[in-house]
């Protein structure tokens, strides 16, 4: 094709990839969207979209085709650390306390069609060979689609939306910040005949599960371990599973007349930033930061940050400012929202007892509703880190009742 024969090509098609897609679709630019996959296909996932993600489907007009498919929605949340059990409910943003959990399968099949829908061209099982620069500058891919010729694409910007190990990442050999090892290692299956009512996550010890409910009646069951521990628990998968939930008897109970429905499968992912953008090349979702799946705000974040760029380039290409200026804003603005996170998130990944002062805190909020969906907005990712932990905030949830 003749240079520029797109305004972006996206490399990636899930959760980060399909939605920017489809934003900059319906902006009307030229969009080609590749992936190696095929849909409707699975990926490694813990499944949920907390809230803020939600709102962004009920903005995209995609939330009740995702909810339609069956999957539950999920109005509660349970952290039980043993001697104490916070459970309640996240507060709104946006409008919106629900998060759901759906099966892979389904979701990106729906956000693949949606960006279809808006006018990006798709191409499924698209293998990229090679990212293209000229003069320093990406210009776009080399790739071939398969069991066909190879064949070169050209555009204005290529956006790596291909996850933690981002292809064009590397290519264009992008700076790594805030960077912290893999702190757990997490693996799980699904489940019939085990229902829950909340996302509920137990803590015993240096091992923690977590119970999921997704579409067909299915409850994602997953155990996470420490880093150092991953090894001995690959040797034997199904056999460590199982140990690490005895370790709540009851849970035990409840698995010996559920059913596993498909194989372990799980791993762990380091944590770090990427600059996010450079000379034709942009990245979006987990190639632009990662970080450990115990909060379960992957999902979310991939969509709130295809908001972010697809807005940001659509300033670039409509002439308000230059894409440097625009993209260190976004750059800004996306670390300066997601860093409280990022770190809270892996403090809890380190599967350590809390400090004394947070074990303190938790007790204080037993029993104490509004204390505790606060700490459960925390986790859900609608209340930010500095805001439950600021001191005033604090002070006004653990007063006595009656002050209240």
């Amino acid at each position: 094709m003749t240079a520029n024969a797109y305004d972006a090509i996206v490399v990636g098609a899930r959760c980060a990839g399909a939605p920017t897609a489809m934003l900059l679709a319906q902006h009307g630019h030229r969009v080609l969207l590749v992936d190696r996959s095929t849909f409707p296909s699975d990926t490694l996932s813990t499944l949920v979209i907390q809230p803020k993600g939600v709102a962004a489907l009920k903005r995209w007009s995609l939330f009740e085709e995702v909810a339609s498919t069956g999957c539950p929605p999920i109005e509660r949340y349970s952290l039980d650390f043993g001697p104490v059990v916070i459970s309640g409910r996240p507060r709104p943003v946006d409008g919106n306390a629900l998060a759901i959990a759906p099966r892979r399968t389904v979701l990106d099949q729906i956000l693949v069609d949606a960006a279809a829908r808006a006018g990006a061209e798709v191409r499924e099982r698209f293998t990229v060979d090679e990212v293209l620069i000229e003069d320093g500058a990406v210009v776009g891919i080399r790739g071939h689609a398969d069991g066909g010729s190879e064949v070169v694409e050209r555009a204005r910007v290529v956006i790596g939306a291909d996850g933690h190990n981002s292809r064009v990442a590397r290519a264009v050999n992008a700076e790594r910040y805030h960077e912290k090892p893999v702190l757990e290692n997490a693996f799980y299956t699904f489940w019939r005949d085990l229902p829950v009512e909340a996302f509920t996550t137990v803590i015993r010890g240096d091992r923690a599960f977590a119970a999921i409910p997704t579409n067909d009646d299915l409850t994602l069951l997953l155990v996470g371990c420490p880093f150092a521990h991953a090894s001995d628990f690959r040797r034997d998968i199904e056999a460590n599973y199982f140990e690490a939930i005895k370790r709540e008897p009851e849970w035990a109970d409840r698995l010996r007349t559920a059913t596993r429905e498909e194989r372990f499968t799980g791993g762990g992912v380091p944590n770090f930033y990427r600059k996010p953008y450079g000379r034709g090349w942009v990245l979006v979702g987990d190639a632009g930061y990662t970080k450990d799946p115990i909060t379960a705000q992957g999902i979310c974040n991939a969509f709130i940050d295809a908001e972010r760029v697809a807005a940001a380039l659509d300033e670039v290409w409509t002439g308000a400012e230059s894409f440097d200026d625009v993209m260190s804003r976004y750059q800004a603005e996306r670390d300066a929202a997601t860093l409280p996170m990022y770190e809270f998130t892996t403090q809890l990944a380190m599967l350590e007892p809390p400090p004394p002062e947070m074990q303190e805190l938790l007790g204080a909020m037993t029993g104490n509703q509004p204390a505790m969906d606060a700490f459960i907005s925390l986790n859900a990712g609608t209340m930010p880190p500095p805001e439950f932990f600021d001191p005033d905030h604090l002070a006004g949830l653990l007063q006595p009742a009656e002050a209240r």
